[in-house]
């Protein structure tokens, strides 16, 4: 007898999550999206031939388009909200915590965030675990291993934010069975995975990428969509900086390859996130800046300006209500400061709104990079690797300060600010701290603040510090600690499965 529907009927969203590739785990798709048949023998068949495959790594793709609150809202509250960059924005529960320090594993932000995640494993490995056993002939070899390929590329980056969130958490890269009345006892711990380390999730990211650099679509100047082989090389320069896995020379290797490439800044800091002339559409896409982008287009909007800002397409359309993600008076005074009026407009924008919960009504800032319904979202862009291979140039056992100074200055030259000065290049703490401003005021609101503080050990020194300086801040409920580092894995995953413990500290 099939328990498949007693089985669902007893455990929850978390558990069809933490299913990997289960059959079950999103009962909304249709029934042959789910699954193709089952052959005389009994044996599943899960794409039937060549199109069922292609449609599936459609899906892939368009969770970068369709299902933007975990991959993009939510990252952009943790990585600056929960950083000096920006306060929450509105007074809900479930936000204001990553502004004054006050997360717990209740928080359901974070649970929605594990839990969509790890769906997204699942669609992955769903491709990855069945491409081979599709007998159409008309689905050469060449093109198997690059549909894996891309897939491999997707559930690395998904990987890839979440260890740098949760750091433990369980790497599923199979799929598990149905579970019947003979087979329960073998089958069942499958829907109840082990907590792998961090250092085996970033063993598993590396491997995934390793084998799709390989195999992957070169990158395409004119459709920046692609989980390409430059997508593939940029993920492992930003692997190789985190500390388990950490070398300087793969980084600058990776660095120099997105490179190769063809990638570069583009001269214009406006052309990544403006719009046209007529203010009715994004003013480009597929720059030679962007490596990896979502795109929108009329009827196919982004949903996520009416989070952070007004929809500058449709200028009333969701503006009633407290924008998450309200840029901080610490991160104006520093472009201020700077003398940073390139970058800042492109930040930052002012309105009239209907509310008050950290500046005057008539004078209020909004994140400003996600602009309208057609803005492309750009989630890896050469600018951060530029500034990446700088970051390891000064960290290496032998230090390039001279080198990693001149990539410095060179995103500097196109914000219109001078070179560092001599007493900055010739000091590495100094240079060190000079490029995590630089990163900062580069790449504002693009989800990379709180993990460089992380990754550079700098959150202790720079959070602990901020609510003294910033006024606008709510006050800090918890003293930021090693602890910090990792955030609490959600409670409900913990109720659900023993094997999964949480990070210290919560």
């Amino acid at each position: 007898m099939k328990l498949r529907t007693i089985f669902y009927g007893l455990t929850s969203g978390l558990l069809l999550g933490l299913s990997s590739c289960s059959l079950n785990y999103e009962p909304l798709d249709t029934y042959s999206d789910v699954t193709e048949g089952v052959t005389s023998d009994g044996t599943k068949i899960v794409f039937k031939d060549k199109a069922a495959v292609e449609s599936h790594l459609t899906t892939l793709y368009n969770q970068m388009r369709d299902r933007q609150e975990h991959w993009y809202v939510d990252l952009l509250l943790i990585s600056d909200s929960h950083s000096d960059n920006a306060y929450a924005g509105t007074t809900g529960a479930e936000v204001v915590p990553f502004e004054n320090n006050s997360i717990e594993g209740s928080n359901s932000v974070l649970e929605r965030d594990w839990n969509r995640y790890l769906e997204d494993v699942a669609r992955a490995n769903k491709l990855i675990c069945n491409i081979d056993l599709v007998t159409d002939n008309s689905l050469t070899t060449a093109e198997r291993a690059q549909y894996k390929a891309e897939a491999k590329i997707f559930r690395a980056m998904v990987m890839f934010d979440m260890v740098r969130l949760w750091g433990d958490f369980p790497v599923i890269t199979t799929v598990a069975d149905d579970i019947t009345s003979e087979n329960i006892d073998e089958v069942y711990p499958q829907y109840f995975p082990k907590q792998n380390t961090e250092l085996e999730a970033y063993q598993q990211i590396e491997k995934d990428l390793l084998d799709a650099v390989l195999y992957a679509p070169d990158n395409t100047p004119g459709n920046k969509t692609l989980f390409s082989k430059s997508v593939a090389r940029t993920l492992l320069a930003k692997i190789y900086a985190e500390k388990p896995l950490r070398d300087y020379t793969k980084v600058i290797q990776y660095c120099d390859e997105v490179k190769a490439d063809g990638f570069d800044l583009v001269d214009d800091f406006s052309d990544l996130f403006g719009m046209n002339a007529a203010g009715t559409d994004a003013k480009m896409r597929n720059t030679k800046e962007s490596i990896l982008e979502a795109q929108f287009t009329s009827g196919a909007g982004n949903w996520c300006t009416w989070m952070f800002g007004r929809d500058l397409v449709n200028w009333n359309n969701n503006f009633t209500w407290a924008k998450w993600v309200t840029p901080s008076r610490d991160l104006i005074s520093a472009f201020k400061q700077e003398g940073d009026e390139v970058r800042f407009k492109e930040s930052i924008v002012y309105y009239d709104c209907n509310w008050s919960n950290y500046y005057p009504s008539d004078n209020y800032p909004f994140m400003y990079k996600c602009r309208s319904a057609n803005s492309s979202i750009i989630k890896y862009r050469y600018a951060d690797v530029l500034l990446l291979k700088a970051e390891a140039l000064i960290m290496q056992d032998t230090p390039d300060l001279e080198g990693a100074a001149d990539i410095i200055d060179e995103v500097r030259d196109r914000a219109k600010l001078g070179a560092l000065p001599t007493s900055v290049r010739s000091n590495k703490n100094v240079l060190l701290n000079a490029l995590l401003k630089e990163r900062r005021l580069e790449l504002a609101f693009e989800g990379q603040r709180w993990f460089d503080l992380v990754r550079l050990d700098k959150v202790e020194e720079v959070m602990n510090a901020v609510y003294a300086k910033d006024s606008g801040r709510k006050a800090q409920i918890y003293t930021f600690d090693k602890n910090s580092y990792r955030l609490p894995i959600p409670q409900s995953v913990i109720d659900a499965n023993d094997k999964i413990h949480q990070n210290p500290g919560y």
